[in-house]
């Protein structure tokens, strides 16, 4: 009789508020970027799948945008929204939560999980302590005040501290099944929003705060010739002081933005890429639903 344990398979959502590390770790877990990352608060914006798979279990990982308890505009309902539904059909999900400790703010994020799903913290950032064992006292704490939690795991997704351990947690809460994906199958997203998101990786990285909100990035057009790409790409701003913003002096901060993207884009399909990138104004388009839909938000 083989002793081999059963092959697990499910769906795995992530969640938290936002910049606690969820895009990080997602990006640690597959070994490759596959949701952008960016010091800035709601950097991800779409549900971004990617996949895990080991010998005994695969992990269909979802990323989702930070649950935003303030400043509800139509663009944050709508992303959170995202969220909710992400966690709603998910077979566990991993709450990410900076190693400070649990806050009102994820008391919001645990009311969004169905009762029934396991949910798992990951203590994000412990490599920021000056002595891990100081994060002993942090799990304490939150086990008293969260006890819905099925399981606290401290991590550190920027280092890959505890990972592996994370892992074994979740897939050990995972439904006995066949794998849903092919073993190489690492995303359901075609190129063409990677080059999107890659795109709006740059803004945020190098206009910080400075860069307006209500920005975002459309793909104008995308062909493929042989292992040649071909990419002109829209930054669309609300108003019309945002964009010499965008532009730098003599269009300096544009070239870098698709300089950078560029790079980076070659780097993931593996092949050449002709980028164009312009600025456009379009006001009032995160707030009207229409032009949420067109530009790919859930």
């Amino acid at each position: 009789m083989s002793s081999q344990a059963p092959f697990r398979c499910g769906h795995v959502a992530i969640v938290g508020r936002p910049n606690t590390g969820k895009s990080t770790l997602l990006n640690r877990l597959v070994g490759q970027t596959v949701s952008i990352t960016a010091d800035r608060a709601q950097t991800t914006r779409h549900r971004v799948l990617a996949v895990l798979t080991r010998p005994d279990a695969q992990l269909v990982l979802i990323d989702s945008p930070g649950y935003q308890t303030r400043q509800l505009n139509p663009l944050n309902q709508l992303l959170n929204r995202t969220a909710q539904s992400t966690a709603q059909s998910a077979d566990v999900v991993v709450i990410v939560a900076q190693v400070n400790g649990w806050t009102a703010a994820e008391d919001e994020v645990l009311k969004l999980l169905p009762p029934k799903v396991p949910a798992i913290l990951a203590l994000n950032k412990v490599d920021t302590l000056r002595n891990r064992n100081d994060v002993l006292p942090v799990i304490a704490k939150v086990a008293e005040r969260a006890p819905r939690l099925d399981a606290i795991v401290p991590i550190s997704a920027r280092t890959g501290f505890n990972i592996d351990e994370l892992v074994d947690t979740v897939v050990a809460r995972l439904p006995i099944g066949p794998p849903i994906h092919d073993e190489d199958t690492l995303t359901d997203r075609p190129e063409r929003f990677f080059a999107s998101e890659l795109i709006r990786e740059k803004l945020f990285r190098l206009l910080g705060d400075e860069l307006p909100y209500e920005s975002t990035v459309v793909i104008d057009s995308f062909e493929v010739e042989g292992n040649l790409r071909r990419i002109t790409a829209s930054i669309v701003v609300e108003r019309r002081a945002h964009k010499p913003m965008i532009l730098g002096k003599g269009g300096e901060r544009i070239k870098r933005i698709a300089s950078e993207a560029r790079q980076d884009m070659e780097k993931l399909f593996g092949g050449k890429v002709f980028l164009t990138v312009w600025v456009q104004v379009r006001g009032g388009w995160s707030k009207d639903a229409a032009h949420l839909r067109s530009y790919g938000y859930e």
